[in-house]
């Protein structure tokens, strides 16, 4: 048995417990004007969160890696070649128990705002110049989820049964101000972080705030 325990764990890659859904996104840079802008996409009645905003992604398909998935994404929504997205890098991720995003950055290249003609998903396109999120920190509004327990849960498998204390959980949801469009929310957060990364700074220094 423990030979058999040592071949399964050698080379072993450890993956995050629990059944989750994998999605990818780019955020998009395009120079306007000599300044460079992030640009976000408001999406259609079509599709699921109608007139919210999100940068181009979405589900990672089987046998595909997060990258392709970003720019595949990107190309179908905003309606464009593989040429005209240079890949730069890629920023920290949102893993929640239900699901991973991750996050690519790309320059639109030889494209302007004008010129896109994004698919039904995507209502309109806007940009927002990156200096204003390295200037202006978003809003943190805290919200409680409770823990809430079917009628068939098995509380006589507790040692404490019923009165068990389960720990609330407190998340924090960034909003951004912007005059005509909503931001807030996983777009956000990817937003605030890559704004943290071109100011240097670390995850570290934001749990030490």
């Amino acid at each position: 048995m423990i030979n058999k325990i040592k071949g399964k764990l050698a080379g072993y890659t450890p993956q995050p417990l629990g059944i989750q859904k994998h999605f990818s996104v780019l955020l998009p840079l395009i120079e306007l004007d000599g300044e460079w802008h992030v640009l976000y996409e408001k999406r259609s009645r079509s599709i699921s969160q109608p007139g919210e905003t999100s940068f181009p992604g979405g589900t990672v398909e089987a046998g595909e890696s997060y990258e392709a998935a970003a720019l595949r994404e990107t190309q179908e929504e905003l309606n464009i070649k593989r040429e005209n997205i240079s890949l730069i890098g890629e920023i920290d991720y949102i893993a929640a128990p239900s699901h991973i995003i991750r996050c690519f950055v790309g320059e639109l290249v030889n494209l302007t705002v004008e010129s896109l003609q994004p698919n039904e998903e995507v209502e309109k396109v806007f940009t927002i110049p990156v200096t204003y999120f390295v200037e202006n920190e978003p809003e943190f509004h805290p919200v409680n989820l409770r823990v809430e327990h079917a009628d068939d849960f098995p509380f006589e498998l507790i040692s404490n049964g019923n009165a068990h204390k389960w720990s609330m959980r407190e998340q924090s949801i960034p909003f951004y101000r912007l005059s005509e469009n909503f931001l807030w929310g996983y777009t956000a957060h990817l937003t605030h972080r890559f704004s943290e990364i071109l100011q240097d700074i670390s995850v570290e220094d934001r749990k030490n705030d």
